[in-house]
């Protein structure tokens, strides 16, 4: 039987909810809509879905909340999409920053929530095309850095562990897997969030700064993540793959 993707809708506003249920089962999807955090955790309990909606703007446990505890319990690898009521870049980059695969901003266009939804599924499922990532499961090291991209940790020389949000992590991966190229920021938002930049869109230059700053990288003269005026970001480090973490 044809896999029918399964989303998850976690909106207190009820004719949201309803509403953009409704239109993703128009168009194939299956959907199930709940109002808060409390029946997302019962629904999640016992049935598995391919992607959540999570509004930010909740009462009790706000999206923000409920997007971290997804990440650091059994349900970290499904993709989350969140919705906020404010057109503010600092909700944008926290929520990215808790894992979010992406996000938008009430009022929308259903037809977009859509396109975006088939996106972040197309992402979690396929590697893009025009760009190779390398095999999961090795060590890359650079400088005094090494990132165990199957545990998804960042180690330094040291062997200490250094936290890096979802956001973060994908960013870097993307980094490592093309050093010495230089990605402009609507590759890097296309490769990490799965869409385009629009012209006020800085969310990127927002994580490469948090970025630096978990490498301890200089940002007057950073030696890992280096800015090309008017074109992008380069990781201007060679990259070597170990193998296998033991």
């Amino acid at each position: 039987m044809e896999h029918v993707d399964h989303i998850l809708i976690v909106d207190d506003d009820r004719e949201i909810r309803e509403l953009v249920g409704n239109y993703l089962k128009k168009n194939g999807l299956r959907t199930t809509v709940v109002a808060d955090g409390r029946q997302m955790r019962t629904f999640l309990e016992s049935t598995p879905v391919d992607l959540i909606v999570l509004d930010i703007m909740m009462p009790g446990d706000d999206g923000l909340m409920l997007c971290r505890e997804l990440r650091a319990g059994k349900h970290k690898a499904t993709p989350v999409l969140m919705l906020t009521a404010r057109n503010d870049e600092t909700d944008r980059i926290i929520g990215l920053e808790m894992g979010a695969d992406d996000y938008l901003v009430k009022p929308f266009v259903a037809r977009e929530l859509l396109a975006r939804i088939n996106a972040v599924l197309r992402r979690t499922r396929m590697l893009p095309p025009n760009l190779v990532v390398t095999e999961s499961g090795r060590l890359l090291a650079f400088g005094r850095w090494r990132l165990d991209t199957s545990a998804r940790h960042l180690l330094d020389e040291d062997g200490t562990m250094v936290a890096l949000s979802g956001a973060e992590y994908r960013l870097l991966r993307v980094f490592l897997d093309h050093p010495q190229r230089v990605l402009n920021r609507d590759q890097l938002l296309n490769l990490t969030q799965g869409r385009d930049a629009d012209l006020f869109d800085r969310s990127i230059d927002l994580l490469v700064s948090r970025l630096r700053q978990r490498l301890l990288d200089d940002a007057r003269e950073p030696a890992y993540i280096k800015t090309v005026r008017s074109e992008g970001y380069v990781f201007s480090l060679p990259v070597e793959v170990l193998g296998a973490p033991s």
